[in-house]
């Protein structure tokens, strides 16, 4: 293997570079290679590239090697990589006349490129397996309280009253985005570099698309240097990755607001809280704080990548094949430790209902409704309204009067003062206008808080949930298919 190399690789090299590597590679790839190496070698029989009674001794003895699992294997880091550990064992077993001959037709270029792609598929689909389940926990909230009426906050200030149900409806409309983005991603992963060889593919006869279907991709790769060159796709993946931590710490973000003592509209569970080693009162919500770290993580994985890849030639080397891919692996973690956690503490909240629309009676949310008002009974325009209601807004402030004591007369006088002229309302308008149950209600636009039209989006969510879910089911079957199709070659 160093045949064209005067010296031993030096200790060095070894520890800092291959042994770390194998290390890593031994468990995270070994089912993956042992899939490579059999779809290859169904493809060279079939080919007639090797002789069938050859392919079936090193088939025999790949199934052995791929029963003892990669705990057996005795790694040599001087090897340099994990396929050349394995191909030592199968050589140690056969012998390197029949042995050898699995390596023909292709490169560890495109070996690895392979592999990556099996695994990086692999953990979208993990990903996306969890992506649904925390969107059926929110739908299943959504539906819950579609009905209890909230405060929607803009610049962190009391805005509008909405539904609790609308909120959670709007992550669920972020996260349907997000699970869009893995299977735009997982499309463009799911191609195969298998045969692309070093660079330039090869002069055997290989087929290219019996591996690539044995292998429960869609097709070959259509370029063998793009086939071994790209690492794009895990670009785009982590990109969905950060997009989707990003999401969730927002919603943790909320949560953790909304679980304070001066807001007190949100409990997390005994199960996902911590205490203070020091104050006994205290119950901290842990898993929201993690859920928002980790967000970083996961956009440090992206820039890690990102500022490796650019400096690389559209080639195969070491620092896109060894190095860029570390990022995506931590980013992986990070992002399905989230949404575990931010499932589970969603599955076990409270919400305080009562504070809830307490909040909303009182903090003065609900006036924009009653400039609305004052535009269709009053006669003003909406800027004229603003400028009332604001006014209002602004000495009952001062005076400290709550927002249930706004009268007629207080509206007519300040009309009368800025305007010139008296606007008169009813009280039943106001207090009507002042209701934050009303006010939700009334907001029946297309994509509105009212729970008539939170019903409307949940359904459509719900409908793209269930196809969401069907594909993700038939990716599995595909790739579970294609695996007993290779088990059947190999009988």
């Amino acid at each position: 293997m160093r045949e064209r190399l005067k010296s031993n690789l030096s200790n060095n090299v070894v520890t800092h570079l291959f042994a770390p590597s194998i290390e890593t590679e031994q468990y995270r790839s070994f089912e993956s290679m042992m899939e490579v190496n059999k779809a290859h070698l169904v493809m060279l029989i079939s080919e007639g590239i090797i002789k069938f009674e050859v392919g079936k001794e090193i088939m025999d003895s790949l199934e052995e090697i791929g029963e003892a699992g990669p705990e057996q294997l005795e790694i040599n880091p001087n090897l340099e990589d994990l396929y050349f550990n394995i191909e030592a064992v199968l050589i140690n077993k056969v012998g390197k006349e029949i042995g050898g001959q699995l390596h023909t037709g292709r490169s560890r270029n495109d070996l690895y490129a392979t592999v990556l792609r099996l695994n990086s598929r692999k953990a979208v689909l993990e990903i996306c397996h969890l992506l649904i389940e925390l969107r059926y926990t929110l739908l299943t909230l959504a539906e819950k309280y579609k009905h209890v009426v909230m405060t929607a906050y803009t610049h962190m200030q009391p805005a509008e009253p909405i539904t609790l149900g609308h909120y959670l409806s709007a992550m669920l409309y972020a996260l349907d985005r997000d699970f869009s983005r893995f299977i735009a991603a997982f499309h463009r992963t799911n191609y195969s570099p298998l045969g692309a060889g070093a660079t330039a593919s090869t002069t055997f006869p290989i087929n290219r698309k019996q591996t690539a279907r044995l292998l429960g991709f869609i097709n070959p790769m259509g370029n063998s240097l793009d086939g071994i060159a790209s690492r794009d796709y895990l670009l785009e993946i982590v990109s969905a990755m950060n997009i989707f931590a990003n999401n969730m710490s927002r919603l943790s973000q909320d949560l953790y607001i909304w679980s304070t003592d001066e807001f007190g509209l949100v409990e997390v569970d005994d199960s996902v809280a911590a205490s203070s080693s020091i104050m006994p009162q205290k119950k901290n919500p842990i898993t929201l704080e993690h859920i928002k770290a980790k967000s970083g993580h996961v956009l440090g994985g992206l820039v890690s990548m990102t500022s490796i890849m650019k400096n690389t030639p559209y080639g195969h080397s070491r620092d896109l094949a060894g190095e860029s891919h570390k990022g995506f692996w931590e980013a992986a973690s990070e992002v399905k430790a989230a949404a575990v956690l931010m499932n589970e503490t969603l599955d076990t909240v409270s919400f305080k209902e009562e504070q809830m629309i307490k909040r909303a009676k009182n903090n003065f949310s609900t006036v924009t409704e009653l400039a609305n008002v004052l535009v269709r009974e009053g006669g003003v325009s909406f800027r004229e309204a603003h400028q009332i209601v604001g006014q209002l807004v602004s000495e009952m402030i001062e005076a400290n009067t709550p927002v249930t004591k706004v009268t007629s007369e207080a509206i007519r006088k300040i009309s009368y003062q800025l305007l010139g002229k008296e606007i008169v309302i009813t009280e039943v308008s106001i207090n009507k206008a002042l209701d934050p149950v009303e006010n939700a209600k009334a907001k029946n636009a297309e994509g509105g808080p009212a729970p008539s039209t939170v019903e409307l989006q949940l359904e459509a969510m719900r409908t793209k949930l269930h196809k969401d879910r069907k594909w993700l089911e038939e990716q599995y079957k595909v790739i579970e298919e294609r695996k007993e199709d290779l088990s059947n070659f190999i009988k």
